[in-house]
């Protein structure tokens, strides 16, 4: 059962309310929050509480036993704690050395990447309602249906919230990732966080974080009014600078794991941006990472083709990309595609419904394949031959039929003109024993080095050049006035 419902929230609509920033996790490189309880200080509320965030999951394999990814974390040597991705299903688990198990784990499985969606787990064990004592929402709804329901015996204590008590060490606490004083680091989350609450003290409904809106029936975020209690916490991400702030003013504040001021989005809830997608890998073993920006090759001499999240069939839509230094060995490729055209042999050379430019056979030049009709092939060597650092756009203009390639803002001599009506998405496409990758920027996040962080004319995106004069960045926000 894949998590594809209507009420996902894949698009911007009119909240009233905007969400301006999230935070990427990459497990690949540790990163996460965490605060390490040691003897100070007392418990926090270990019998009632209410957790909230919104998560854009970007998974390195998609696979319903794939790794776990974990949201909340809790151990010390001998019990742990988890609200977690456990591969494609979700999960919330509670392993006490002195209560035994409480697990919930659905038998949906939340494979939308394309979506933000918004989790509640709610932990009330002086519920005398034995149902009742751990509960998960999804979007608005509450979760009924697990393969595994395990409800924690009265009174019991969650991990999460413990301090050192003298036997079993420091009680280490993590946000996107599990950590163990004896075994690390370990289950980072890949993907996106934004408006992280816990609240102690309370059972919330999700209706005090969120709302359907009543034209759509999709869930929106709204502005959280509620008590946090001592302890609680409101992580929104807004600071650069201190991104694991506490905004709930309590100054209940995280550390941060390898976390820097680049690891700031603007994809969020209220304004999703175009990523690569997890679920359409045309051929290869392609993998994607940093938020869906970066695709890298397999490492063999076959090619690996990935398109992005969002498909569009008119307006004027732009993103940049950085390849890897070495790129230019290898056969690599980007551009559009049209969705309801194209022929995905592996191979994008003749394909029907592929515009690209990129290197080839380890030549330093610029090539483009016109693949408007299967079995043929043009290939123009302009401006660029031997060039390739720097920071190359994409700009695409359905309106009109048009494809135009850039290098450091400037228009090289390869284009596409009278491209047939379509769906049409960004694509990537690498090949070479090197793994070869490229970086893109769709405007939400990337790891491209941007130094004059310029944005569309309506203020979207971060990018290292405007774009074009009316073009946009590819964000549902946009995507509502232009798509």
């Amino acid at each position: 059962m894949a998590f594809l419902t209507q009420a996902a929230n894949r698009g911007s609509i009119s909240t009233g309310y905007d969400i301006d920033n999230s935070l990427k996790l990459e497990s690949a490189n540790s990163e996460y929050l965490y605060i390490h309880r040691d003897a100070s200080g007392s418990d926090w509320n270990r019998l009632l509480w209410t957790a909230s965030m919104w998560v854009k999951h970007i998974p390195t394999e998609d696979s319903a036993t794939a790794p776990k990814e974990r949201l909340f974390g809790a151990a010390d040597a001998n019990s742990d704690f988890d609200i977690r991705f456990r591969g494609q299903p979700l999960g919330f688990r509670n392993n006490s050395d002195v209560d035994g198990v409480g697990e919930l784990r659905t038998n949906a499985l939340y494979r939308d990447y394309s979506a933000w969606m918004h989790i509640v787990a709610v932990w009330d064990t002086a519920n005398g309602t034995a149902g009742n004592r751990m509960r998960l929402y999804v979007n608005g709804e509450e979760v009924t249906s697990f393969s595994t329901d395990t409800q924690p015996s009265q009174n019991e204590k969650s991990i999460w919230g413990k301090k050192n008590d003298g036997t079993d060490g420091n009680v280490a606490h993590t946000i996107g990732a599990y950590y163990n004083s004896s075994s690390g680091f370990a289950q980072g989350l890949n993907g996106y966080l934004a408006e992280v609450h816990w609240v102690e003290g309370a059972a919330l409904a999700p209706t005090e974080f969120g709302e359907f809106d009543s034209a759509s029936g999709i869930w929106k975020p709204k502005e959280a009014d509620v008590t946090y209690g001592t302890n609680g916490f409101y992580l929104k991400f807004d600071d650069s600078s201190a991104l694991g702030a506490d905004s709930s003013g309590n100054s209940n504040s995280w550390s941060l794991n390898n976390i820097a001021a680049a690891d700031q989005a603007t994809d969020t809830p209220t304004n999703n941006f175009t990523i690569f997608n997890p679920l359409n890998p045309t051929y290869g073993t392609s993998a994607i990472s940093e938020g869906g920006t970066k695709l890298k090759g397999s490492g063999q001499n076959t090619f690996d083709n990935i398109q992005t999240t969002i498909g569009v069939t008119k307006g004027k839509w732009y993103c940049e990309l950085e390849p890897e230094a070495d790129t230019a060995a290898q056969n690599t490729a980007w551009g559009v595609v049209n969705l309801d055209t194209a022929v995905f042999t592996g191979d994008h050379y003749g394909a029907a419904g592929f515009w690209s430019a990129g290197f080839d056979d380890g030549r330093l030049a610029w090539h483009f394949y016109n693949g408007g009709n299967a079995g043929t092939e043009t290939v123009n060597y302009g401006t660029g031959s031997g060039d390739t650092a720097g920071t190359h756009g994409i700009a695409f203009d359905l309106d009109n039929g048009t494809l135009k390639f850039y290098i450091r803002n400037t228009q090289l001599s390869v284009s596409a003109s009278s491209l047939p009506a379509g769906t049409y998405a960004f694509f990537g496409d690498v090949m070479g024993t090197n793994a070869p990758y490229l970086r893109f920027n769709f405007g939400g996040y990337t790891t491209n080095s941007i130094s004059s962080a310029a944005t569309d004319a309506n203020g979207y995106g971060t990018f290292e050049y405007a774009p074009p004069t009316g073009y946009y960045a590819l964000c549902t926000k946009n995507l509502e006035e232009f798509g």
